[in-house]
């Protein structure tokens, strides 16, 4: 019971909707603005970048908590692994960035989550495809490909670190949510009308 409870309470902590909010504060609804993405990017688009930079570490922050305080609190021996018991929390908190129930299930793309659930889960990794990211940034100008990008270096090289089948998985499962939540950006990247970063909306 302890086990369900806490993939439920990481999915709703993964459902609250910082860019939206975030929005909100300043008079506007970001889902009308922008790309129409609730996300630090288009946030960072359309109210700037303390706005942005908040959204972000927020929604990092909910990744890093549903993998160690809320993983602390609800596991139950015996029940699962507790590599397992993560696994699970960090798909909950990334599906409920991605379809928040307070948004009608329309989320954003679950990268800042992504990188809380792995900075914490696999730490060595995530730097490596960080790096992926701000090298592919820095060259191409474009968020969407180095976010890609990142979700697809994190389970392969922890595929080839000989990492827990557990995390690996929920590593490849969350690549695959990552890159399917891309798929117009990936459609706008190969007819080239993809924003690139520090465009106004």
């Amino acid at each position: 019971m302890m086990i369900v409870l806490g993939i439920i309470i990481a999915y709703l902590l993964g459902s609250i909707p910082t860019s939206y909010l975030m929005g909100k504060i300043f008079g506007l609804d970001v889902r009308k603005h922008g790309s129409g993405n609730v996300g630090a990017t288009n946030v960072l688009r359309v109210l700037g970048k303390l706005p942005a930079a908040i959204t972000l570490m927020v929604d990092i922050g909910k990744g890093v908590l549903a993998v160690t305080v809320l993983a602390s609190v609800f596991y139950q021996k015996g029940a699962v692994s507790f590599d397992l018991f993560r696994a699970l929390l960090g798909m909950a908190v990334i599906a409920g960035h991605n379809w928040t129930i307070f948004l009608n299930f329309k989320g954003g793309k679950g990268v800042a989550t992504f990188i809380g659930v792995f900075a914490v889960l696999l730490p060595v990794e995530l730097i490596a495809g960080l790096l992926v990211w701000i090298a592919t940034v820095w060259i191409t100008k474009y968020v969407s490909l180095g976010s890609i990008f990142l979700a697809v270096s994190v389970p392969l090289i922890a595929a080839f670190s000989g990492k827990g089948i557990d995390i690996v998985i929920l590593a490849i499962t969350a690549c695959i949510i990552i890159c399917y939540k891309h798929k117009d950006n990936i459609d706008r990247l190969i007819l080239g009308t993809e924003r690139k970063v520090g465009e106004k909306a």
